[in-house]
This record gives C-alpha cells, structure tokens and sequence, in this order.
C-alpha cells in the first residue's frame, strides 16, 4: 500500500498544475469499482488501522433506526467507540508524520488543545448513478483551457482518477452533494475570551452539475450552481440577502453576483463576493472563496500536487453536531472532546500565487479526505509566507441519503487568537437535500428584493 500511495503521489506531483489533461486510459478507467473505490479511492485498507472500504454507510444503520427521524439531526452510530489515543503537546512528536502542519500549529499554539483518534470508519458512499456518472467522467470530462473550467463531463465527480492538481480541485469543487438543497446554518465568530455572537442564515442551492436531465456540461449555460443565502439573524442584521450564480467555465465569464442591502432596500451586483474579499457572517476572520473551504475559479494560483498520505482528519464527527452551542464553543478553540479524529488517505495539493496577481494567501496547502474528494484541512499562508489561519472540516456520512459532506467548517485565526465557527446545525434542522420545489427562476435580483424585505 505504502508503494501504491508513493506511485500515485509520484505521477501527480510530476504532473503539470497546468491546462490540459489527458482522458484516462480504458484500462485506469476499469479500476473503479475493482481496486479503486467508485470515486477513485483506494479500496483496498493500510493493513493496519485503516480498513478496506466495503460499500460505506448507504442506510440508516440498525444500531440508530430507533433514534433517527427523518428532518432531525443523525445520531451518532458509533457512539460506543472509545479513543485509541490522544495526541497532546506533550506527545505530538510520536504523531509528527500524521499530523498535518497546521495541527500541528494549533497544538503548540494552545496549550489545553487535544486531538481524539477513534478507530477509522470508512462510512463514504454515494447514490449508484454517481458512481456510473463518475465512471463516464473518467472517459471524457477535460479541463478548458488554462483549468478555469471543466467539459464533457457531469454529475458525480468529474475527474476520479486526476493527472493533476487542478483536477483535484475540481472534483472537491463539483462533488456530489445532491440536485437541489436548503438547509439553515449558524455562524459564531468568537473572541479570545470565547464571546460570540449567532449568526443564522437560510440558503438553498440548485446544483446544476448535478442535475439529473443533462446529459454532458455543454448543456448547463456555464452555470454550475444557483446560490441564495438570507441571514435571518440577528436583527441588525436580517434581511441582508445574496445571490450568486456560478459559472462553470471562469474563462467565458466570472461568477455573477448580486446582494440586498435592506438599509438601502436596493440589489446591487457584488463582484466582491469573491476571492479574498471577507466572507458574509466571517467578522472579517475569513475570505469569501474560503467558504466551502475553497469555492469559485482557481486562477490566481499555480496548482501543485505533493502527495497522498495518512494524516488524522476530523471524520464522522457527529457528536460535534449534536452538542449545543455553548458546550461546543470555548475560548480559544472548540471543545475537542466533541471532535473525533481518524486515520485516513488524504490527497494533498498545493496552491501558490501567481506572479502579478494579488490574494491575502500568498500559499494555500490543501487536504482532501480520498474517500470524498471532500476537503477536510488547509494552511494558509499571509504575504510573509507565515501560517497565518488553519481550517478545519467536519467530514460525515449523510446515511440516509446516501452521500458524504461534511458538518462544521472552523477557520482558526492564528495570529489574532480567535475562530470562525461556521455551517453549525447543532441546535437547528438537518439539510434538506430533496428540496424538489427549488426553481431556476427563483435565482434574481427581484427575488432576493422579497426575500430582504423585514
């Protein structure tokens, strides 16, 4: 397994982060779903604490269908694991190779800060037409020119078995999380001393890439996403509505953007609502292509692949959904005795700033859970080249669905003490990913002009 990880990290990192990829060869195509997982995962377990993946969680589990009720949150099925081990500052230097740099910032930057490691559970699974789509991706879906967009492809993920870094962005980008969605999430920007303040916010999304009457990315007008998010709280700020539109091939058009302001009660395009302006709800403790942990048009970077390799990720971290909020967020950090850990295969990319571009991250070094595709971890480096933030994904199985997404998105803010917790469900409802009402032609300025209105 060590050699395969090595291989494959090899023939990626050799790879130019650049334009054009080649379509994969019928004989690497045949590998998914035989020695590669469906999504281009490696099937096969480390022989050691890492297991063979056999199908994932694609239902929901015996041990909880007495607990779980549709439109609540999931209980956790693994609620009996016990640790294996706790990584702390006193012990982190027998984990080094597992811990990615910026753990390993938060725990010599935090004193009190732990890391909990379950035992691995390889949950990730996905609808049977993904994995058919994903396939067929794999034989025809290429980059356009310069990467800033994909073709051919649709639905699923559009590069599962990637020859550069650029694909791999892309398949976390256009992962599949469903057609049409809404869900109501919490952001708390919280302070040195642990204050915060409830952000709530309502949005909804038509994934068009993952709309199941196209047939190939040709078909979808450069749009690969419709976007709504309506902050409903707190008072002040209620009514402040955004829409986004977002184009699937960056170098025809850049995403389109409009927002609500109900001070003025006018809708105005906001180009700002891109790359390292602040993120809505952020308090300024992020950037607006950081959402998601990374979103919108990969230009102002040269793109690298450093390798695959095991590292300890937050994975089917349910118990931090379930806790509330004031059990969850503490000063400094969260409470860790509410994240769970797991050894797993993450891809590892690299983004640095182009020469005559401007971003607040000069570098970006990016992990992606290979089960997913899903970002689960990232550096981010200021002008100086010094860490600067460290971000965090809660990556879990939605078993009823089945797909896997992730909860939490935390951005700690190493120079300034304090994080963002953000897409918090914890005291609220579970996403809605069968949201079958949504519409196209809901996604306007007029719309959002209703929706702001208090």
């Amino acid at each position: 397994m060590k050699k395969s990880i090595a291989l494959a990290s090899a023939l990626l990192a050799g790879s130019l982060a650049g334009t054009a990829a080649a379509k994969v060869p019928e004989a690497q195509t045949n590998r998914l779903g035989n020695d590669l997982t469906p999504i281009g995962a490696e099937k096969a377990g480390n022989g050691g604490d890492i297991p063979a993946w056999t199908g994932g969680l694609t239902s929901v589990p015996d041990n909880v269908k007495g607990e779980y009720k549709a439109g609540e949150l999931m209980p956790n099925p693994f609620a009996g694991d016990q640790p294996k081990l706790e990584i702390t500052s006193a012990n982190m230097g027998q984990y080094s190779d597992k811990l990615t740099e910026g753990y390993k910032a938060l725990l010599t930057t935090y004193p009190d800060y732990k890391m909990k490691v379950y035992q691995t559970r390889r949950t990730c699974a996905y609808p049977e037409f993904v994995y058919e789509a994903t396939k067929r991706n794999a034989q025809v879906a290429e980059l356009t020119p310069g990467g800033n967009g994909v073709s051919e492809g649709i639905m699923g993920f559009p590069f599962p078995i990637p020859n550069n870094a650029l694909e791999v962005i892309w398949n976390h980008t256009l992962r599949y999380r469903a057609f049409k969605l809404t869900r109501e999430f919490t952001a708390a920007p919280v302070t040195r001393s642990g204050e915060y303040e409830l952000q709530t916010v309502q949005d909804e999304a038509i994934l068009q890439w993952s709309d199941p009457s196209k047939k190939r990315a040709e078909e979808l007008n450069n749009i690969s996403l419709y976007y709504i998010a309506n902050t409903v709280a707190p008072a002040r700020s209620a009514g402040s509505v955004i829409l986004v539109h977002e184009t699937l091939n960056r170098a025809i058009e850049d995403r389109k953007a409009w927002q609500y302001s109900p001070g003025t009660r006018r809708v105005r395009r906001a180009p700002n609502i891109a790359y390292d302006n602040p993120g809505t709800n952020s308090d300024g403790l992020s950037t607006s292509d950081s959402f998601d942990g990374y979103n919108g048009a990969p230009d102002r970077y040269d793109w690298t692949v450093l390798g695959k390799s095991e590292k300890f990720v937050a994975a089917n971290s349910y118990d931090a959904t379930l806790a509330t909020y004031d059990q969850l967020i503490k000063p400094l950090h969260l409470n860790q005795d509410y994240v769970r850990y797991e050894n797993h295969r993450v891809w590892t990319i690299e983004a640095k700033l182009k020469e005559g571009t401007r971003h607040v991250y000069s570098r970006r070094v990016k992990h992606l859970d290979e089960d997913s595709w899903t970002m689960t971890g990232a550096e981010l480096y200021d002008g100086r080249g010094e860490l600067w933030r460290v971000q965090e994904l809660h990556g879990r199985q939605s078993y009823a669905v089945p797909l896997c997404n992730k909860g939490a998105e935390i951005v700690y803010d190493l120079q300034a003490g304090r994080y963002l917790a953000l897409a918090l469900q914890n005291e609220g409802q579970p996403i809605n990913y069968a949201a079958d009402e949504l519409n196209a032609d809901r996604y306007t300025p007029a719309a959002i002009r209703r929706l702001g209105v208090r």
